[in-house]
């Protein structure tokens, strides 16, 4: 079985409620080289087989269409899961 991971994030202009608790949070913890925090989303979507580029496709499709609301989220990654890691697709932004 392979596996493909989307990340979703809220775009810059978007307030990120979440992300200002935790990073209020985390010089109270010690924390205090940080200094802004986002919060997203990750998706795994499992296939039979290896991933091929046909699924990476359908996973930036669904990416586009139902699992990000274009209005206020991008998709900042579609990529497949190795057992040892993850690569990066083809065409994928850094």
């Amino acid at each position: 079985m392979g596996s493909i991971v989307v990340d979703v994030m809220l775009k810059p202009e978007i307030l990120d409620p979440q992300g200002q608790a935790v990073r209020g949070a985390l010089p109270r913890l010690g924390f205090s080289r940080f200094t802004d925090v986002r919060q997203g989303k990750r998706f795994v979507l499992t296939v039979d087989g290896d991933v091929t580029e046909e699924h990476l496709a359908q996973a930036r499709e669904a990416a586009q269409t139902l699992l990000s609301n274009p209005v206020i989220e991008d998709v900042v990654s579609v990529r497949a899961q190795q057992d040892s890691g993850f690569v990066r697709a083809e065409g994928e932004a850094q």
